[in-house]
């Protein structure tokens, strides 16, 4: 049976190889090296075809990655206490097992290309393996032009705990304060994200704070839309499959904004 040591060795030796540039980069002796190397590569690599055995590979280590992040169901999650449908919690939005997760993407939808970024797009990404960019590049070569802000698209999750992955591209705030515009286009991801997840027919869906972040939407401001938008859609669609609508904090600070509005306290 084969180790992670040496599941681990093989992979990057054959993304190592596909690049001559990358002839002089070293394989970690560590497994906590090997795996920040695998990500490094995964995330600075085009989307273009792998061999099945090297995919195979990415897979059975990302399962293993997975398993020791834990996977994080529904019937662990409480209700909001201001609607049964809505819930909040506070981590790592790859562990959650729902129909879908929402990544706040890029226009390029081809996720961050920064080895190790701290961005959602970058874990999301990372976790479900480079199957994800591959897809994502098919989409966007067919649709031939770049992601409008507001709208969204559907992928599956790969490695992922959650079954599909919904993409949507924020507004990015440029000065103090967010514009009408920047307000209604913020609104428009979640109306987006929710009317696609209704098309699919599925369940449940994790919302990331969109827009937050790297894009510089105010904390505040984006949790009053997030919560606002996604309360009047539920109101307005009462036969909707939706069952389960999650908000997915990472920062304390949007932990206690969300807390509050969902009224947790």
């Amino acid at each position: 049976m084969t180790s992670e040591k040496e599941r681990l060795d093989a992979l990057l030796r054959a993304l190592l190889m596909e690049r001559p540039e990358y002839a002089h980069i070293a394989i970690p002796e560590t497994i906590a090296g090997k795996r920040d190397l695998l990500r490094s590569l995964m995330n600075v690599r085009q989307p273009e075809p792998l061999p099945a055995e090297t995919l195979q590979m990415q897979d059975d280590e990302l399962a293993v990655q997975r398993e020791e992040k834990g996977v994080v169901t529904l019937d662990s999650i409480k209700p909001s206490p201001r609607a049964p449908m809505l819930r909040l919690w506070q981590g790592d939005i790859t562990r959650l097992k729902v129909d879908a997760i929402v990544n706040a993407a890029n226009s390029q939808m081809l996720c961050c290309f920064v080895p190790m970024h701290r961005c959602i797009d970058n874990a999301i990404h990372s976790a479900a393996g480079m199957e994800l960019r591959q897809e994502c590049a098919d989409i966007m070569n067919a649709q031939g032009h770049a992601e409008p802000t507001g709208s969204a698209k559907i992928t599956r999750g790969y490695n992922l705990p959650a079954n599909w992955v919904i993409h949507t591209v924020g507004p990015i705030v440029y000065g103090d304060r967010p514009t009408e515009q920047d307000c209604r286009l913020l609104a428009d991801c979640y109306r987006s994200c929710l009317e696609l997840a209704i098309e699919k027919r599925l369940t449940s869906l994790a919302f990331c704070c969109i827009s937050t972040g790297e894009f510089r939407f105010p904390n505040s401001d984006a949790a009053e839309i997030a919560v606002s938008t996604v309360l009047d859609f539920v109101d307005t669609h009462p036969d909707s499959t939706l069952q389960a609508i999650v908000f997915d904090v990472f920062k304390d600070v949007d932990y206690s904004l969300y807390k509050r509005l969902l009224g947790y306290e």
